[in-house]
């Protein structure tokens, strides 16, 4: 027979074959019926003490009926219902990797309402002992991410994400081409059919994905002007056009007339090939194709084309990405206002563009206070 307990305090009693249960009251559902949550154990004392902790989390916030799901099943839904068809497909396909290659089978059941820092903070040791340790940032993340959900459905009362201590990473070095070695690259690439595509990589600043998703439509050679509208991605071996990576990163960009006397070299080009497959030739409309029109594949660029001009130029194998920071380089030494690159790389923040080039944006700062040192003549005795 059940021994009641004080107002909200449950009731304990032993059952038939000996246990003890413990219940309490945690509200109604839907339909106004009252909904129950029972804790068992071997004696009153043990029942009591997880009556009393059940109850604390009530009154500190937690859910007492949250859902009994798993750490690794919680994902697996949030991934399919929420990040697919809302992220790219080529975020979806990290954050799935992610999940499937490090959390689920390290804390994956793990129940969600019983998942501590602790448990975090000991995988992300476990994961940079082993040298994941960027692994490990982008963990972080996509954890975070997701258990931010968690609470906004109630089924946590905190983010654990937000107490664990997560590794630093060196931020990447990267390559850009001093001034005499860009003019050689482009020098060497003269004779190349993406001449026009390095051109506009060394002077223009676009992410690679952003040249590749180029269409003609997009380019204005008589006002000397393009717009960056879509950005070319491959996924398991086939393409699809993306948005752009932010709202910075859809702009409309000058071309310097280096830049627009190789695009109208290169759509001269474009048309005899054209004309000399007939009706092989596949039109997407793209400024940059294959022989036969198709889409470029970054890796076959690399390996067909730009490994071989940075050969014959006699530079050192940087990433194509580096002729962006190449670009950015160029225009703060050469004095352009940080505001402006940040524009002309469609940078979300100008933060970005100034910490990423803060090497070449110090000395234009030392030279701004030596100009108002000249202005106020501080200077003199």
């Amino acid at each position: 027979m059940a021994k009641h307990r004080g107002h909200n305090e449950g009731s304990i009693y032993q059952r038939k074959d000996g246990r003890w249960c413990g219940a309490v009251i945690v509200g109604r559902d839907a339909t106004g019926k009252l909904r129950r949550r029972y804790v068992y154990g071997d004696t009153r004392k043990e029942v009591r003490e997880k009556l009393a902790r059940l109850m604390a989390d009530a009154q500190s916030g937690l859910p007492v009926d949250v859902s009994r799901q798993t750490v690794g099943e919680f994902l697996t839904h949030w991934l399919e219902d929420t990040v697919k068809g809302s992220a790219r497909p080529s975020t979806y396909d990290n954050y799935r990797t992610i999940i499937r290659l490090h959390v689920i089978p390290a804390i994956g059941s793990v129940p969600l309402a019983k998942l501590t820092p602790q448990h975090l903070q000991h995988l992300y040791h476990e994961k940079q002992e082993a040298g994941l340790t960027r692994t490990v940032v982008l963990m972080h993340a996509v954890i975070h991410k997701a258990l931010s959900q968690a609470v906004k459905w109630g089924l946590v009362p905190r983010n654990v994400a937000d107490a664990v201590e997560r590794p630093r990473v060196r931020r990447k070095e990267f390559r850009a081409l001093e001034p005499q070695e860009a003019r050689r690259f482009l020098a060497a690439a003269a004779e190349d059919r993406l001449f026009a595509l390095y051109v506009l990589a060394v002077t223009c600043g676009l992410r690679q994905g952003e040249l590749l998703g180029l269409k003609w439509e997009d380019v204005n050679l008589e006002q000397g002007t393009l717009t960056v509208r879509r950005q070319l991605q491959w996924r398991n071996g086939g393409f699809f056009f993306a948005e752009p990576k932010s709202a910075k990163s859809r702009r409309t960009v000058p071309l310097p007339a280096t830049a627009i006397t190789a695009l109208k070299r290169h759509r001269k080009q474009q048309a005899a090939e054209r004309l000399g497959l007939g009706d092989g030739w596949q039109d997407y409309g793209l400024v940059f194709t294959t022989e036969i029109g198709t889409p470029l594949n970054p890796s076959n660029i690399r390996n067909r084309s730009f490994d071989h001009v940075l050969d014959k130029a006699g530079l050192p194998h940087i990433r194509f990405h580096d002729l962006r920071h190449t670009c950015a380089t160029l225009l703060l030494a050469q004095g352009v206002h940080p505001k402006l690159v940040q524009e002309q790389l469609g940078h979300s923040q100008i933060s970005v563009t100034l910490d990423t080039y803060s090497h070449v944006t110090a000395p234009m700062m030392k030279e701004a206070a030596a100009k108002m040192d000249a202005i106020l003549n501080t200077n003199q005795a």
